[in-house]
């Protein structure tokens, strides 16, 4: 049997302390060790250093001693002068089986499972395990997703069928699904609203007029999916769909790491029922990405796809969801190029996406349209919002998102330690990793991969993991100029808002991209008119920026990074250009529609304004991972400095490899990927060919801010980096990517001793004042009775949540038959509080019979809305 050693090592530190030590026995035991090697090889003729991980069992003769310890004096703060992170090295391991991760926790071989398990049996042991904590999330969501193309082969693919698509909305029990399979940890889901957003208490009537629109009926269902296959010319025969004598087969892609495995197989045998011939394909998440996300729709190597996601951040605005989720816009993979939304549906995505429009009224407005063709396109079918737990060793300190758990926080690197401990190492297991390629310009989208990428970068501003309302990370001052009627919230004391009549456009800002020539186009140049923006972000950053900042490689940050970032973000979606991606037009296009212009006001302090019609709810996420265009060299799929983003375009142009899995698909290469595999050998021959020739990208452009002493610098950088590394993956983030190893599914990360900030900025940020709510009031109420219901609303400590702390607490009335039959907002009467009157004229409407008060309580501290209620009798 497998012991455990527990180290002493924390009692050696102790100074000048009394220790007694008592009989000592020795003992041989098997010990499980992890062993972090690093190691000298050739490759490809240069000298490498390589990391890797190994875990052996060996038998050691140990000596148990009892200690005592009868005074101590201080310890020395040995975090005085250390920056960044508490630990050393995080080292990561893939573990598919929540089950299995739990009994590693409970021995110690892993110290965080990275992962919302949501699993009712998984959930039961955590709770059982000795030793272990859980961080709450309440963003991860599974859907369907469905191939909506037409089959290339001629086969009939029934989701191509507008219809159909909808009809399964009705094929699927939700309450099923949330009751049998996840035991309860979830909620039904109908919309692309998360359930855990601001915006899901704003549309809660439409939501719920939804929810009875789209219930379950099987046989509506049965009945429209039956009349489209006939119009499409399928014939049913002995309960069989039949198209040109043979059967209309579905392939069913089911994820097995969680409760998609259940779900694939409930929702194969509803189809099944329906009278399709279903093929159950059981893949990982590494197995099923290529199939369906990176493979072209039309050859249709799947119909059905168990899809997980995870909102990595508190959704304090749920509008960009439409165009994310439905249109082209949304992702440059193959799929997502193959939506075509209803025109209803993509104006209103864009609008919701682009904040285009001038009040609250407006918004509601665009959502309800959204909301409506949204569910009659259903390219996705919602399924469940999760309620989950993510499980970590007692001894180690997280902070984790209210939303995105520990994996979707951005703090995660600044706060992990050991209790008691600076330094060292914490090993964090998680399902699956290195599933996609990693480049910053358009990598891996996967929520474990950017667990990790995030670590090794950082923004302007950080979302707070329990309002999702930013926080200055990297700006010195930051000032949000708006117009005065639009109905933007700002409660931060870091930023300041300024409302004026009109904004104008200065005609020094750039405004758009001139491929050919690689050069800005001004205002003054694009406009014979004084352009005007709803918006104006001014960002001014450290006056030590550009010293203090240094990326992995060693290179200091400086402003050719930050134009390099939006200079990506145009020209590759121009058609003039060498690294023209089609891809990357559908957002660029949406982006255009509220972009206004960029400023560079000063180099030093580095001083940007950005202006836009496309202006937030919340005044802090103007700033951060939010804004579209980026204020911080953070790509959208990762850090990038201007030298290390450039071998791929080279690698590009050249023909022998590409940023998005689309054109990678197109041009039958492989997909950029900085960390591993054959690209990287690509990547360094262009390295030596830009050393070589002193390469300086989009030069008529980028010469205005790169001189040859610094691209000279950079490059040697870079070479060092790589002959040290062996990959390209830098940024300026606390932790530096030590070595990746895709075959063995292990990742190290390691400590940058260059990040400027001192440890332990960031670990107030822990726990949050998610409200308890209990709702009580009369079990019978007569017709034309006035009836009396007092909700009551506590902090997790149990005291009276304060009303001033409480932005809203709001009512919705269900009779019998499950109608609305009135909402409203409850009265406040003191802390904890509220209370709802159901006049005597709602009570006398109502039919005999049972009725459900819903609450639904928001809080200002909390960006997760909670909710309560009571049913009660309605008699005459």
């Amino acid at each position: 049997m497998k012991r455990r050693i527990v180290s002493l090592l924390a009692l050696l530190i102790l100074s000048s302390a009394a220790v007694v030590a008592c009989q000592t026995q020795p003992e041989v035991v098997e010990v499980e060790v992890t062993r972090v090697i690093t190691e000298t090889v050739e490759v490809a003729g240069d000298t490498v250093e390589v990391t890797r991980v190994r875990t052996e069992v060996e038998e050691q003769v140990v000596e148990v001693t009892r200690v005592v310890v009868e005074e101590v004096e201080a310890v020395p703060d040995l975090a005085a002068d250390r920056t960044g992170t508490w630990v050393d090295t995080v080292i990561v391991v893939e573990e598919p089986s929540g089950t299995a991760a739990v009994s590693r926790l409970e021995a110690g071989d892993i110290d965080i499972y990275a992962d919302t398990v949501s699993n009712p049996q998984t959930a039961t042991s955590i709770n059982a395990a000795e030793g272990l904590e859980t961080a709450p999330s309440f963003g991860d969501y599974k859907e369907l997703t469905l191939n909506p193309a037409a089959c290339a082969s001629g086969e009939l693919n029934p989701f191509s069928s507008r219809q159909i698509r909808e009809a399964l909305n009705f094929a699927v029990d939700r309450d099923f699904i949330v009751q049998e399979i996840t035991g309860g940890l979830a909620v039904p889901r109908f919309t692309p609203i998360n359930a855990a957003s601001a915006d899901a208490a704003r549309l809660a009537t439409q939501i719920r007029e939804i929810e009875l629109q789209y219930a379950f009926d099987f046989e509506r269902a049965r009945s429209i999916i039956s009349e489209q296959m006939e119009e499409m010319g399928a014939t049913l025969e002995d309960d069989l769909w039949m198209f040109e004598g043979e059967p209309v087969e579905l392939l069913v892609l089911i994820r097995t790491e969680d409760e998609r495995l259940q779900i694939g197989d409930y929702v194969s045998n509803q189809l099944e029922e329906l009278g399709f011939t279903v093929v159950r394909d059981y893949r990982t998440s590494a197995e099923a990405s290529p199939i369906w996300f990176g493979s072209d729709p039309a050859e249709c190597q799947w119909h059905v796809y168990t899809a997980g996601w995870v909102s990595t951040v508190i959704s304090r605005d749920a509008g960009g969801n439409f165009e994310f989720f439905y249109t082209p816009a949304g992702l440059a993979g193959p799929l997502w190029q193959a939506y075509d939304p209803p025109q209803e549906l993509a104006d209103a995505a864009r609008a919701l996406s682009n904040n285009q429009f001038s009040s609250s009224e407006e918004r509601q407005e665009l959502f309800a349209t959204a909301l409506d063709y949204a569910l009659q396109d259903s390219v996705r079918i919602w399924l469940i919002d999760g309620r989950s737990v993510a499980p970590y060793r007692e001894e180690i300190s997280v902070a984790s998102d209210l939303s995105g758990s520990i994996y979707g926080t951005y703090y995660w690197p600044y706060t992990l330690r050991r209790e008691g401990q600076v330094g060292g190492s914490v090993t964090v297991a998680m399902p699956s990793i290195l599933t996609e390629p990693w480049n910053p310009v358009a990598g891996s989208n996967w929520i474990y991969d950017q667990m990790l990428i995030r670590a090794t970068g950082q923004y302007d501003a950080l979302p707070d993991p329990s309002t999702g309302l930013n926080l200055p990370h990297r700006l010195e001052n930051a000032t949000l100029t708006v117009q005065e009627d639009l109905p933007i919230n700002s409660s931060s004391d870091w930023l300041t808002v300024e409302r004026v009549p009109e904004i104008s456009v200065p005609e020094s800002a750039w405004v758009d991209w001139d491929a050919e020539n690689q050069l800005w186009i001004t205002a003054g140049e694009a406009f014979t008119e004084t352009q005007t923006a709803l918006m104006k972000a001014r960002v001014e950053f450290p006056a030590d920026l550009q010293e203090t900042t240094i990326y992995h490689d060693g290179s200091n940050i400086d402003v050719a990074d930050f134009v390099m970032l939006w200079t990506i973000g145009f020209d590759r979606a121009k058609e003039a250009s060498p690294y023209f991606d089609a891809a990357a037009v559908p957002d660029l296009q949406s982006f255009m529609t509220s972009f206004k212009g960029i400023e560079i006001v000063s180099e030093e302090p580095l001083v940007i304004e950005y202006y836009s019609d496309n202006w937030p709810l919340d005044a802090e996420n103007a700033f951060g991972p939010l804004n579209p265009l980026g204020l911080w060299p953070f790509y959208t799929f990762g850090p990038g400095a201007w030298h290390n983003v450039a071998l791929g375009l080279f690698a590009e142009e050249a023909g022998l490899a590409a940023f998005s899995a689309s054109k990678a698909e197109e041009l039958q290469v492989e997909q950029l990927n900085y960390i591993s595999g054959p690209t990287v050998a690509i990547m360094a021959d262009e390295l030596a060919q830009a050393a070589e020739s002193n390469a300086i990208p989009y030069e008529p452009t980028m010469s205005q801010f790169i001189d040859e002493e610094e691209a000279a610098e950079r490059w040697a950088n870079l070479q060092e980096w790589f002959r040290r590394r062996g990959h390209f993956w830098i940024g300026t983030g606390p932790f530096f990517l030590q070595r990746a190893f895709p075959v063995e599914g292990n990742v190290i990360l390691e400590h940058y001793e260059g990040y400027p900030d001192p440890v332990g900025r960031y670990d107030k940020l822990a726990g949050a004042p998610i409200p308890e709510v209990a709702v009580e009031g009369p079990g019978r109420l007569g017709q034309g009775e006035e009836g009396v219901f007092d909700i009551f609303v506590d902090t997790p400590a149990g005291a009276p949540y304060p009303v001033a702390d409480v932005a809203s607490v709001q009512y919705l009335l269900l009779d019998a038959t499950g109608n609305i039959v009135t909402t409203g907002d409850a009265e406040a009467l003191e802390d904890g509080l509220w209370q709802v009157v159901l006049s005597e004229e709602i009570s006398e409407a109502l039919e005999a019979g049972s009725n459900l008060l819903e609450v639904v309580v928001v809080s200002d501290l909390v960006a997760i809305p909670s909710s309560g209620g009571i049913e009660f009798v309605t008699v005459p």
